[in-house]
């Protein structure tokens, strides 16, 4: 008996250690390949919110996948295409500008005169670079060796650009080959529970992705309308800076905040008190009105829940993790909804759109 007992007791640690090993090895795996799984997941989160556009061409216009696949991502590229050049046109036309400005503002600050000069001056910051220029020289030197890896940089990103969008154009492709083997694996009586899910993940990346868009481009307008008002020069890049932070969800607004009011507290006291009070009334239109309208239709998710997952997945991946946050939490609200227990699951609202989402009678948890 003692050598049954000693055999399972075996048997167990070895189960146990084995687990661990697995355990290892996949996490080693991950953090090996760490770089190729963010773009596979940043690829996906665009293939299925593209997904709808080529199953409605496919439907209605065009018979083959592979030509409306093709046609879709080329509109969305050419779309891309005027969005930068709208942006990047006057961008460039400021930063010259500001390249005829330079040695002006340059020969001002220098001389504490001007909005720098006179920032530069009650801080104390013109007297220690004065103190030291040498120090300030050799540091500058310093920056301009790292080239190459800059250059790599570069690359990289156009690498994994590219990447990105052959991923997500293949995972369109082959999207209803996809489907089509998960519903079978899953068996007639999951397969429409699997469609259901499909369709709301499909609607809440779909849904975060143009609303998050909308209300960036909105806090851009409304910006660059504000700094032009009140002549803060370089209008167009500030504006611009801020609505691409605009893009982080609940911080994004605040950060844009920091960036136009201390451009306007450059150029005056007034422009500054101006650009304020606007992004103070703005923070309260967009938290209140806008994201409800535009966001809370796609994603369905509390003000705290929202807030946790935003911080939880900056910490764990950055800038990417905080930018899908909120359409991974809708996700996993939705397979909580669909495969958690029972009392886990929120209560459906009363009304014909709650019984039209009920599952079917043979749909057995």
């Amino acid at each position: 008996m003692s050598n049954a007992d000693d055999r399972q007791t075996s048997r167990r640690t070895l189960i146990v250690i084995g687990l661990a090993l697995a355990t290892v090895l996949a996490l080693g795996f991950v953090y090996a390949t760490r770089r190729v799984l963010v773009w596979a997941v940043v690829a996906a989160f665009f293939a299925v919110a593209l997904k709808p556009l080529v199953d409605g061409l496919q439907r209605r216009f065009v018979r083959h996948r592979a030509l409306a696949t093709l046609l879709v991502f080329l509109a969305a590229f050419v779309l891309l295409a005027a969005l930068a050049a709208l942006i990047v046109v006057p961008l460039f036309g400021e930063l010259g500008r500001f390249a005829d400005r330079a040695p002006e503002l340059l020969r001002d600050a220098r001389a504490g005169r001007g909005p720098v000069g006179q920032v530069l001056e009650r801080t104390g910051a013109r007297r220690y670079v004065s103190e030291h220029s040498d120090q300030l020289r050799e540091f500058g030197g310093r920056l301009r060796q790292p080239a190459v890896g800059v250059l790599r940089g570069i690359i990289e990103t156009v690498a994994g650009l590219l990447t990105v969008i052959v991923l997500a154009y293949l995972m369109v492709l082959e999207a209803p080959r996809i489907t089509r083997g998960l519903l079978a694996a899953g068996g007639d009586g999951q397969g429409e529970r699997l469609r259901r899910v499909g369709r709301e993940v499909s609607r809440t990346v779909t849904g975060y992705l143009t609303g998050n868009l909308l209300i960036s481009v909105i806090c851009g307008l409304l910006t660059y309308a504000v700094l032009a008002l009140t002549g803060v020069p370089f209008a167009a890049v500030i504006a611009l800076l801020v609505a691409v932070a605009d893009l982080l969800p609940l911080v994004g607004a605040t950060l844009g905040a920091v960036i136009a009011a201390g451009a306007g507290f450059l150029h005056s006291p007034t422009a500054g008190v101006v650009v304020l009070v606007f992004f103070v009334v703005y923070q309260q239109l967009e938290n209140h009105l806008l994201q409800p309208l535009i966001l809370s239709r796609a994603v369905r998710l509390n003000p705290l829940t929202v807030l946790v997952s935003v911080l939880l997945a900056a910490e764990l991946a950055g800038l990417l993790g905080a930018l899908l946050a909120i359409p991974a939490a809708g996700i996993v609200q939705t397979l909580l909804r669909e495969y958690g227990p029972r009392r886990l699951r929120p209560t459906p609202p009363a009304g014909p759109a709650a019984r039209s989402e009920r599952p079917a009678a043979g749909d057995a948890d």
